[in-house]
């Protein structure tokens, strides 16, 4: 549940598509992760960000806050790119993720 200070957030089809072209449906056998290791570890705080301190990002595009970047380390991938975009019922949309998953 939705409480006052935690938004609605929804993750596009695209950033699926993406984690899935990158990451694919298995373990690799050099200990890169599976899309779906990604989705249980690092995407739910992911999601938790974006939910509870959204305003707290910062700005991807200077003059438009409702489009908010996070760049950090992840837990099972070296690092990722995350924008995320403030919709107009309040909720927020994950449009595109970027990855960086070592050699």
């Amino acid at each position: 549940m939705n409480g006052p200070d935690r938004r609605l957030v929804r993750v596009a089809r695209d950033v699926f598509e993406e984690l899935d072209r990158v990451l694919g449906p298995e373990r690799d056998p050099d200990g890169r992760p599976s899309a779906n290791d990604f989705l249980t570890v690092d995407l739910i705080a992911i999601v938790d960000r974006f939910a509870t301190r959204f305003e707290e990002l910062p700005p991807l595009i200077r003059g438009r806050e409702d489009y908010r970047i996070l760049v950090s380390a992840g837990t099972l991938v070296d690092a990722f790119a995350v924008v995320g975009q403030l919709l107009d019922d309040g909720s927020i949309e994950i449009m595109s993720i970027d990855l960086d998953v070592g050699t």
